[in-house]
């Protein structure tokens, strides 16, 4: 299924199918993008596409911002040096949260662009998705889920390293 067969408001199975998915919601976002996942292992977060499609997002809007909230930061941090340097580019626009062990029983992870696009993995271990353009009704309830989920952040994820 190419990303022009991708058909927004139904369910919708496979890892690259998620990938063209997401790059499709993050490529609708102007001024807002949230995202909540698990790591970052699944949806191509360490590639060279992916960091693309955030810098684009990240660079066309003076006001944009990115929120992320992972519930394990190690992952980004080790392995996704593209979207670390981002965040060090655009630190005054790009935070990066991990949860404290309340919010670590999520098991689903979604984007949001300009509360009116989504993209919901169901479970982290199953590439079953829906994703959505234009519906700000269920847009409004995952971004409630993630005000909530950022209630329960413990760190925030810092593009400098300090010490002596």
């Amino acid at each position: 299924m190419s990303e022009s067969e991708l058909q927004p408001n139904s369910i919708i199975l496979g890892e690259r199918n998620y990938e063209a998915a997401l790059d499709e919601v993050i490529a609708r976002a102007n001024s807002e993008l949230l995202i909540f996942d698990q790591d970052f292992v699944h949806g191509n977060y360490a590639s060279v596409a992916r960091h693309e499609v955030l810098s684009d997002f990240l660079s066309k809007d003076p006001l944009s911002k990115l929120t992320i909230i992972l519930q394990s930061a190690e992952h980004f941090v080790k392995n996704c040096p593209r979207l670390f340097e981002l965040l060090k580019r655009y630190s005054h626009k790009m935070t990066v949260y991990e949860t404290n062990d309340v919010a670590k029983v999520a098991k689903d992870c979604f984007v949001i662009a300009d509360k009116s696009h989504y993209l919901r993995r169901f479970h982290i271990d199953q590439a079953r998705f829906k994703f959505a353009f234009e519906d700000a009704i269920e847009a409004a309830n995952l971004n409630m889920r993630f005000d909530e989920l950022l209630e329960e952040t413990a760190d925030t994820v810092s593009a400098t390293k300090l010490g002596l």
